[in-house]
C-alpha cells in the first residue's frame, strides 16, 4: 500500500482510497439525481454508514477474542479493523434495496453505489505494487543487554520489526500488546528498536512500565528510519520468512489488528490475502 506524507502528517493509502471512492459515488450520484439531488445524497450516505458498520462489526465478530476482555475498545477505530468485503456487500445491498423503492432516483443510487464500490477496488490495486518488497534492512544494532545483531541474519522466519520511543504516547499504548503477541507467537521474531535514546532511557522505562521483551535494540542515529523510509513513531514493519518486506503500519496497532498481521504474515507466497508491500509517497 502506498501512504501519502505531507510534512509530518501521513495517511494511509487504504484512508485515502476510502475518501476517494465516496466522492466519485456521491458525485455520480448527484449528477444522475437532477432535482432530487438532496435526497440522494442523503441516501448515499446513508449506504456509506451501513457499509463502514458491517465493515467493522464483521472485523469485531471474527476477532472477538480480542474485544471480549475490552468492549469498549470495539469503538476505538484508530488503527483501522475493517474488513472491506463486508463493507462492500452490504453496500451493494442496501442500495439495491434502496434503490428498489425510490423508482424516481433508480439511476442515480445504483450509478453512485456502483461507482463507489469500483473506485474503491480499482484504487487498492491501483496502489498495491506488484513483486517483492524490500528486504531487511542491512543494519547491526546494538542489544541493550549488550552485543549486536544484524537484523539481515533474522531471515528465515517471519520478522516483526518496531520503531519506538519512550515519549511516544502511541509507542506506549501498544508496547504491551507487541509484547504480549511475542510471548504467545515463538515462530515470529519481534524486534523492538528505539530510536534516538540512551540505554539508560530505555532500561528505565522497560522497568517502570514491567516490560520484559525480548530483542530489545539501540538505534541511537535512527538509521532504521531512514533506511526504511518510516516517517512516524510507531512503525511496525513485517518481513516474511524471505526477509522481504510485506506489511507496514504507521500508527499504534491493537491487538485485534495486529493478530489479523500475523495472520497474513505467516500466509504462504502468492496467497491472495497477503499484504503487499508499503511504499510512500513525500510531498
Amino acid at each position: 500500500m502506498t501512504d501519502l506524507t505531507i510534512g509530518p502528517f501521513s495517511f494511509p493509502a487504504s484512508l485515502l482510497v476510502t475518501f476517494g471512492a465516496i466522492i466519485a459515488g456521491l458525485t455520480v450520484g448527484n449528477l444522475l439525481a437532477g432535482t432530487a439531488r438532496a435526497r440522494v445524497e442523503r441516501l448515499l450516505w446513508g449506504v456509506l454508514a451501513a457499509a463502514l458498520l458491517a465493515a467493522r462489526v464483521a472485523f469485531v465478530v471474527r476477532y472477538w477474542s480480542f474485544y471480549s476482555q475490552t468492549p469498549l475498545q470495539v469503538l476505538d477505530i484508530r488503527d483501522g479493523g475493517f474488513t472491506p468485503a463486508a463493507g462492500v456487500t452490504a453496500g451493494l445491498i442496501l442500495g439495491g434495496w434502496l434503490a428498489s423503492r425510490n423508482r424516481g432516483e433508480y439511476k442515480a443510487l445504483i450509478a453512485g453505489v456502483l461507482t463507489a464500490s469500483l473506485a474503491w477496488a480499482a484504487g487498492l490495486a491501483l496502489v498495491a505494487p506488484s513483486g517483492a518488497g524490500p528486504a531487511l534492512p542491512e543494519v547491526t544494532l546494538a542489544r541493550l543487554e549488550g552485543g549486536e545483531l544484524a537484523l539481515a541474519s533474522l531471515a528465515g522466519r517471519p520478522v516483526v520489526l518496531n520503531l519506538w520511543a519512550s515519549w511516544c504516547p502511541p509507542c506506549r499504548r501498544e508496547m504491551p500488546v507487541l509484547g504480549k503477541a511475542q510471548r504467545e507467537n515463538p515462530d515470529v521474531t519481534f524486534v523492538f528498536a528505539n530510536q534516538g535514546e540512551s540505554a539508560d532511557i530505555v532500561r528505565g522505562y522497560l522497568q517502570a512500565q514491567g516490560l520484559a521483551l525480548d530483542n530489545v535494540m539501540l538505534d541511537a542515529a535512527g538509521r532504521l528510519a531512514q533506511q526504511t523510509g518510516s516517517p512516524g513513531l510507531p512503525t511496525t514493519l513485517f518481513f516474511d520468512a524471505q526477509g522481504k518486506l510485506v506489511d507496514r503500519r504507521l500508527g499504534g496497532l491493537s491487538a485485534a489488528t495486529l493478530a489479523e498481521r500475523l495472520e497474513a504474515l505467516r500466509a504462504p507466497a502468492g496467497n491472495a490475502r497477503h499484504p503487499k508491500p508499503q511504499a510512500e509517497i513525500r510531498l
